[in-house]
C-alpha cells in the first residue's frame, strides 16, 4: 500500500510549490503566530522554484445576506472575499479568504487553499477519456478560527458542453482532532452565456462529504449568478453584480441545520 504515502508526499509538494501565491492574499488578515510562522516557511521555499503562471486571476467580492444559518441561530452577514486563480505548467491553483462578520461571533475569517498537480503535465501523456481532459493529485488546506483540515485526493478536468470549466475532485479529510475524519466530493463549474449583447455567468461548487459517528453528511451547493456591469465602463472591465444563492444541509455536520440564503453580491476581477 506504497500509493497512500507517495500522494501525501505530492501533495506536500504541490503545496510548496504553489504557496508564493497566497502572499499577497494573506497579507491582508491577522495570523496566529503559528501560522504565520508556517506560511512563512512555505513561502520561502516556494519563491525559489515557482515559474510564472499561464494565466492568474485575482478579485474581490462584497456580499450581504439575510439568512445565515448560524451556530447559535439565524442572522443578518456580510463578507468579504478575497479569490485567487491560476493555472500553472504542472496543475493549477486554488484559494480563497473570507472575512465575515455577524452579530452571533463578530468578525471571523475562513480560507481555502487548493493547489492540484496534472499527472498528465509531469508524465508528459495525454490522459484524456471521453469527458475527462486530465487526472489530477487533489489537495485542499481548510483552516479558520481554532481549526485546519487538510484534503487529499485526486480529481479530474471535465469537457462538458457549454461549460467554461468543470471540475471534479475526491478527497480523503484529515480533520480537526476533534472532528472524525470523512471522504469529500467537490464538484466545481462555470457557464457563461450571453442575452441581448449581455455577458452572464452562473459559476460555484458543490461539496459533498460522508456522515461519520459524530457528525451528519452534509451539502452545500453554493452558485454565484452574475451579470458583467463593467463592459459599459471599459471593454477589459470585470464588474460583475448578481446574487449569491447557497443550499447547506446540515450545516457544520449538525442534523436538521439547514441553511437557504440569498445574498447580494459586487465581485471586481483585477
Amino acid at each position: 500500500m506504497f500509493i497512500l504515502p507517495i500522494i501525501k508526499i505530492l501533495a506536500l509538494f504541490l503545496l510548496i510549490y504553489c504557496g508564493v501565491y497566497l502572499c499577497f492574499l494573506w497579507g491582508i488578515y491577522k495570523m496566529k503566530l503559528t501560522q504565520f510562522a508556517a506560511f512563512t516557511s512555505l513561502l520561502c521555499t516556494a519563491l525559489g522554484t515557482q515559474a510564472a503562471p499561464i494565466w492568474q486571476d485575482f478579485s474581490i467580492t462584497g456580499l450581504y445576506g439575510k439568512n445565515y444559518e448560524l451556530i447559535a441561530r439565524e442572522d443578518d452577514q456580510s463578507t468579504i472575499t478575497f479569490e485567487y486563480a491560476a493555472k500553472l505548467k504542472y496543475g493549477d491553483f486554488f484559494a480563497f479568504a473570507d472575512r465575515t462578520n455577524n452579530d452571533v461571533s463578530g468578525n471571523e475569517t475562513y480560507f481555502e487553499v487548493s493547489p492540484r498537480l496534472s499527472l498528465g503535465a509531469i508524465s508528459g501523456r495525454k490522459l484524456e477519456v471521453g469527458p475527462i481532459k486530465d487526472v489530477l493529485i487533489a489537495t485542499t488546506w481548510e483552516g479558520g478560527e481554532g481549526f485546519n483540515n487538510y484534503l487529499y485526493g485526486i480529481g479530474v478536468d471535465l469537457a462538458i458542453p457549454y461549460f467554461q470549466y468543470a471540475q471534479l475532485n475526491f478527497y480523503k479529510a484529515d480533520n480537526y482532532k476533534n472532528t472524525d475524519d470523512d471522504y469529500q466530493l467537490t464538484f466545481v463549474f462555470g457557464v457563461p452565456f450571453t442575452i441581448a449583447s449581455e455577458d452572464f455567468l452562473i459559476d460555484g461548487f458543490l461539496d459533498w462529504s460522508t456522515a461519520e459517528d459524530d457528525h451528519d453528511s452534509e451539502l452545500n451547493w453554493t452558485t454565484q449568478w452574475k451579470w458583467n456591469a463593467g463592459k459599459h465602463i471599459s471593454p477589459n472591465t470585470k464588474l460583475y453584480l448578481g446574487v449569491e444563492y447557497s443550499v447547506w444541509n446540515n450545516k457544520y455536520g449538525i442534523s436538521g441545520k439547514d441553511e437557504n440564503n440569498v445574498s447580494a453580491l459586487i465581485k471586481y476581477h483585477f
